[in-house]
């Protein structure tokens, strides 16, 4: 079966492209006899001896539609009951297939155009409760400070328990202007939390870049349509920013949830020389394919430093798996979120969509890291008490199974930069509380910008960063004291910690 669909690789779709199923009373005859009589069960029960449980199942199927629509204690469209059951069918599969009805479809549609209302947070059901999987970049979800593996269990004081995602994601959208509170349920945190907002037309920015001394910056939130266009433009940016001296570029995936393949593929060719990308495979051979590298590569070899943790997921992992496998950059941060699967959205005519996974994609050495993730070259955690571990694909139920064997394990890298044993793993303990305003204070960019610099034999610096003076950063904590700011070459500096996880692995 030749799939002419697009590709996949998101872990959820945002919050407010899905709406509950429309209520449409559909009157008729018993499903149950027209299941019976359907072209489909003629086929089947014309070739009964093959196909006696299929026909067995598709008649219980119509007998349990006919009890509901006669005994529930409400009436219930016979559309309501089919689309609730052709999503039960899709969505039982794995945590990331599923069933949209045409309304469902077309927002999709709407909101994958980059604009949309809301408060730009995508958000996905894990166990009947609604888990942020990412904020995105510039919104007011991420300004707000909601953190991935967030549970949100109630809007303006209202619960969302028994609530779908499609209605719960229809309580949290509003008119842009008025305001909404969040409570929140967080790991580590003795209380939940209450979070309000405004909403606002978000306007998804899916790259920006910065220029730290001649290291450039480059963050990319999504990979939709248009995320290989941006980046390249932004490097272009960063090179004349730079009078054409660029010395190293230091890449951002962390809390990208995912997107296009082919953008995640365009990406990798700008960085790569040559050699393969990423491959696919599924159930049908003539459907499996490999990506090859097109000989360029837009930095010149450059030193890069890519940033990763476990919101990196599915495309920004097979970018980080294909500069890895092919030591074109080091990997910085903890373990991604270990999605490995493709999802082929295909249309059904008149009726919206089915998002189904249709293939494992397999990084340049072979390995799959589907419920494993990718570990990073240098362990450096975003604050002290951070495990590193937070929710992940490995934290869902069904998922599909990694059938890559010890194909899986990531390749030992033996060309790390010397300065990778002095990078510390986590943040002094009076390390300012990090702030997105204010660069100086995330520490795994801080980490990521002293190894790009000592690649390309840069002087250290006290932190690579333009900064705001320790004071103002001390004061804004409401204490007096100055964060400690080590220089690289400080001899008490320790060696990452390594833990058994730093393997290849949300």
């Amino acid at each position: 079966m030749k799939l002419r669909t697009g590709l996949l690789l998101g872990t959820a779709f945002l919050a407010g492209i899905t709406t509950g199923p429309s209520i449409e009373h559909m009157a008729g005859p018993s499903l149950g006899r027209m299941f019976s009589s359907s072209a489909f069960a003629r086929e089947i029960a014309a070739d009964a001896n093959n196909h006696s449980d299929t026909l067995r199942l598709l008649t219980l199927f119509g007998t349990v539609l006919d009890l509901v629509r006669a005994e529930y204690v409400e009436p219930v469209s016979d559309k309501d009951l089919i689309n609730n059951a052709l999503d039960g069918m899709v969505s039982g599969l794995d945590p990331h297939s599923s069933y949209m009805n045409e309304k469902q479809y077309k927002e999709m549609q709407i909101q994958i155009s980059g604009k949309f209302g809301g408060l730009g947070v995508q958000v996905q059901e894990q166990n009947g409760h609604v888990r942020v999987v990412s904020p995105i970049d510039g919104t007011p979800a991420s300004r707000a400070g909601l953190k991935p593996g967030d549970f949100i269990t109630e809007v303006d004081g209202k619960s969302l328990e028994g609530m779908t995602l499609d209605q719960a994601v229809t309580k949290m959208r509003g008119d842009p202007g008025t305001k909404i509170t969040l409570t929140i349920i967080r790991a580590k945190e003795p209380k939940p939390l209450k979070i309000t907002m405004t909403r606002e037309i978000v306007h998804v920015q899916v790259v920006r870049s910065e220029l730290y001394d001649k290291v450039g910056y480059i963050r990319i939130s999504e990979f939709d349509d248009d995320t290989e266009t941006a980046m390249h433009a932004a490097y272009d940016k960063l090179r004349a920013k730079a009078g054409g001296k660029l010395a190293g570029l230091v890449l951002d995936l962390r809390l990208n949830p995912g997107g296009k393949l082919d953008q995640a593929i365009s990406v990798s060719n700008d960085f790569i020389p040559e050699g393969e990308i990423v491959s696919i495979r599924g159930r049908h051979a003539e459907n499996n394919r490999r990506w090859d590298a097109k000989g360029t590569d837009i930095t010149n070899h450059l030193p890069i430093v890519v940033l990763i943790d476990g919101g990196s997921a599915s495309a920004s992992e097979i970018v980080a798996g294909a500069l890895q496998d092919h030591r074109r950059a080091v990997l910085v941060g903890v373990k991604s979120f270990g999605k490995g699967s493709v999802q082929s959205l295909i249309p059904v005519p008149g009726n919206g969509a089915v998002r189904l996974t249709t293939a494992r994609y397999y990084t340049p050495s072979g390995r799959s890291i589907q419920g494993l993730g990718i570990a990073p070259d240098i362990v450096v955690k975003e604050s002290k008490d951070d495990d590193g571990i937070g929710y992940r694909e490995s934290d869902l139920s069904h998922i599909i199974t990694n059938i890559g064997g010890n194909k899986s394990k990531a390749p030992i890298r033996t060309d790390l930069p010397s300065i990778a044993s002095s990078i510390p793993s986590a943040p002094p303990d009076n390390w300012p509380h990090f702030d997105i305003a204010k660069p100086a204070t995330d520490f795994q960019l801080q980490q990521g910008l002293r190894v790009v610099r000592a690649m390309a034999n840069l002087p250290p610096e006290s932190y690579p960063l333009s900064q705001p003076p320790a004071d103002k950063i001390a004061s804004d904590k409401g204490t007096t004291e100055k964060p400690a700011i080590v220089p690289p070459s400080h001899p008490d500096h320790t060696p990452p910690e390594r833990t058994p996880n730093d393997r290849v692995h949300h």
